[in-house]
C-alpha cells in the first residue's frame, strides 16, 4: 500500500477538544470514541450519522468493547464498566488515589481480554506536565490491576503482533516507539527495546495501531502527521499528513482522530 493510494474524508465534523480512543463496534455499525476535557464518552452510529453522547465525572481518555455487552472506559484514574441504555457507570478498579494530578491516558485490550492503560499528569499546556509521575497497567478480567511500570511521561499508543508475541508501547515525551516480548498466557512484558526513534520534527508520537500486514500507524501530536512503520525493520515507508481536527476515516476500518489512530475490535473479558 502506498501512501497515495489511501483516501481520506471526514465522516464527522465533532470539533473535539481532544478526540481520542476510535473503536469500531460492528454489532452497531458505530465507531466509539471520547473527548477527554469534555469527559464525554461519543458513539456515532454510521447507519443514521447520528452522534451520541454520554457525559462522566471525570477526564475520560479510552474505552473498550466489553464481551457481554456495553463498555469500559478510563475515568480519572478508574477503569469503569458503562451501561449505555440508563447512562450508568460503575467503578471497577481504581489506581493511583495518592496522586490527585494524575489521569489515565491511552488504553486498548489485548488479544486475551486484559485492559491495558497507562497514566500521566495532568497538562498545562500541550507536552507540558510534571514528568515521570505516570505508570502502566492492566484490569484483568477478575477486576484485578496489575501495575508493569513507572517513571512514565505521557502513557500513550499501545498494540499487540500480530501473533500476540510482541506489546507495542509510547511513552510519548521518549520519542520512541517500544517493543516488549509478551507474554499472552499471563499478561507478562519483558525485553523493552525502541523498534523506531523519531526526530523532533516528526512531533510528538501519540495514537498507534497495528495494520493486517504488522506495520504500525502512529499518529503525532502537534503535527498533523501519520507515520506509517514497519517495527521489524526500522523502517518508515512514508508519512501521511493530516492537519484536520476532526474524524476521518482512512481506508475501511481505520479511523484518525486528531491525536489517536487505532483499530481494534477486542473485547473486555
Amino acid at each position: 500500500m502506498t501512501m497515495s493510494s489511501i483516501n481520506i474524508e471526514c465522516v464527522l465534523p465533532e470539533n473535539c477538544r481532544c478526540g481520542e480512543s476510535p473503536v469500531w463496534e460492528e454489532a452497531s455499525n458505530s465507531l466509539l470514541f471520547v473527548d477527554i476535557p469534555a469527559k464525554k464518552v461519543c458513539r456515532w452510529d454510521s447507519l443514521s450519522k447520528q452522534v451520541h453522547r454520554m457525559t462522566v465525572d471525570a477526564p475520560v481518555s479510552s474505552v473498550a468493547l466489553r464481551q457481554l455487552g456495553g463498555y469500559v472506559a478510563t475515568i480519572g484514574t478508574k477503569f469503569c464498566a458503562l451501561n449505555w441504555e440508563d447512562q450508568s457507570v460503575t467503578v471497577l478498579a481504581t489506581v493511583e488515589k495518592d496522586k490527585k494530578n494524575n489521569r489515565f491516558n491511552d488504553g486498548k485490550v489485548d488479544p486475551a481480554g486484559r485492559y491495558f492503560a497507562g497514566t500521566m499528569a495532568e497538562e498545562t499546556a500541550p507536552a507540558v506536565l510534571e514528568r515521570h509521575q505516570g505508570s502502566l497497567y492492566s484490569l484483568f478480567p477478575d477486576h484485578h490491576v496489575e501495575k508493569y511500570f513507572d517513571q512514565v511521561d505521557i502513557s500513550n499508543g499501545l498494540d499487540w503482533s500480530l501473533d500476540h508475541k510482541i506489546f507495542y508501547y509510547i511513552d510519548s515525551l521518549s520519542y520512541s516507539v517500544d517493543a516488549f516480548d509478551y507474554d499472552l498466557q499471563t499478561g507478562k512484558i519483558s525485553n523493552r527495546r525502541s523498534v523506531y526513534k523519531l526526530e523532533k520534527e516528526e512531533q510528538i508520537p501519540d495514537g498507534m495501531c497495528i495494520d493486517a500486514e504488522g506495520k504500525l500507524w502512529v499518529a503525532c501530536y502537534n503535527g498533523g502527521r501519520v507515520i506509517h512503520l514497519d517495527p521489524q525493520t526500522d523502517n518508515w515507508p512514508g508519512g501521511q499528513r493530516n492537519s484536520s481536527q476532526s474524524l476521518c476515516r482512512i481506508s475501511d476500518r481505520l479511523f484518525l482522530l486528531e491525536e489517536t489512530l487505532k483499530t481494534t475490535k477486542k473485547f473486555w473479558s
